[in-house]
């Protein structure tokens, strides 16, 4: 696809920060290697000079190292950790100066952000004390960052979600895009063969059809034995993706020799290439792959009855399904609904680099803190 982006006399060097944690990086790596092919045919309005990520814990610093030409630590995850509300403000205090460093000092023109973590909070807070413009990409509509609204410029993949956030967040220099940039790097890791050999798989685990069962954020701890549970009784082969919680407590609950429990973090793309079935209670992310992978999918119904993933798994005819229903979901499961996420994303991105070759931050204001108390508030129901 042409990019709208035309040639230009390059007029300055500029430098792009990046934050996200590794699903949402999913979502900006397609946009930076974009620039990064336009830059090389001089169809930029500026010389690319440094891209620099922030990332947060070494899982998400190997992930974004590879696409940065600097990277710089901005804090931990504490999903899963139990800290006292004072323990707390110090903690996200002290990220807080680590983004402020990370960022100081480095001349960033632009600082892109996607997701709805913690290290979103964290680099746009540092941004603005630094007065470093921000454009944030948003797919978790019903339950974004509050600090979105600090934003300069945000963007939503669809014309419904924008007025969703204009209307109920009251946010200001909200763009729709069209489209999730996350399905053309799973696109893209498929046809440059960066997945696992299926037979490498198969042979590793003896199974050549299986299951794949991811444990995501949606689940909570006392939901993982009825969920296995009801994985035996398709009794069919199976790996166990544990992801967020304990490996050794998933490993424990299982009853039928048909399971097996992966380790705790692997490739999930290779496994969802190579499984006949997936069953997942996760978010935007893996119902995202899903679709691109076409794979026959079950999405466990969790606790955010309202989100994106439930409106996307929808249009792609995935049933989403409580834990005791699984069995006979199962039985009727069939490939769902033929797609265009990439076709959509490939314009999702082209918007995207209009935007970023375009930015002008002195006419695109803040929305403001009425946004942010608008969003403080809707984040209740998810606390």
């Amino acid at each position: 696809m042409k990019s709208k982006v035309t040639e230009s006399k390059i007029a300055k060097s500029k430098n792009i920060a990046i934050a996200g944690e590794i699903t949402p990086s999913k979502t900006i790596i397609p946009v930076i290697e974009r620039l990064r092919e336009l830059e090389k045919e001089d169809k930029l309005s500026f010389k690319l000079n440094k891209i620099i990520g922030l990332y947060h814990g070494e899982s998400s610093k190997a992930f974004l190292e590879p696409h940065c030409d600097e990277v710089y630590s901005i804090g931990e995850g504490r999903r899963g950790k139990k800290n006292s509300t004072g323990k707390l403000a110090y903690l996200i205090s002290k990220d807080i100066l680590k983004s402020y460093n990370a960022l100081k000092g480095k001349n960033i023109d632009l600082l892109i952000t996607a997701g709805n973590a913690g290290d979103v909070r964290k680099a746009i807070v540092a941004a603005n004390i630094l007065r470093i413009p921000v454009l944030h990409i948003e797919q978790d509509i019903y339950n974004p960052i509050e600090v979105i609204s600090q934003a300069n410029l945000v963007t939503v993949p669809s014309e419904d979600y924008k007025k969703y956030l204009e209307k109920n967040y009251q946010l200001k220099n909200v763009v729709n895009i069209n489209g999730y940039p996350m399905a053309k790097y799973v696109d893209n890791q498929i046809k440059e063969g960066s997945l696992i050999d299926k037979d490498e798989i198969y042979g590793e685990y003896g199974m050549k059809e299986f299951v794949l069962l991811v444990l995501g954020g949606d689940l909570r701890e006392e939901d993982i034995e009825p969920l296995i549970r009801a994985v035996e009784e398709l009794n069919l082969k199976a790996l166990i993706a544990p992801y967020r919680f304990d490996r050794n407590m998933v490993q424990d609950l299982v009853l039928s020799p048909n399971i097996k429990i992966l380790p705790q973090y692997v490739d999930l793309l290779s496994f969802m290439n190579a499984a006949s079935h997936l069953i997942f209670a996760a978010g935007m992310g893996m119902t995202i792959e899903a679709g691109v992978f076409n794979i026959p999918s079950l999405k466990i119904e969790g606790f955010h009855k309202t989100h994106g993933s439930v409106d996307l798994a929808k249009s792609l005819d995935i049933p989403i399904v409580k834990i005791d229903e699984i069995p006979k979901a199962f039985e009727n499961l069939t490939e769902h609904k033929d797609s265009n996420l990439v076709e959509n994303s490939e314009i999702a991105i082209e918007k995207l680099v209009d935007l970023i070759n375009d930015f002008n931050p002195k006419a695109l204001n803040r929305s403001g803190f009425k946004s942010t108390k608008e969003i403080w508030n809707s984040r209740k129901a998810f606390r």
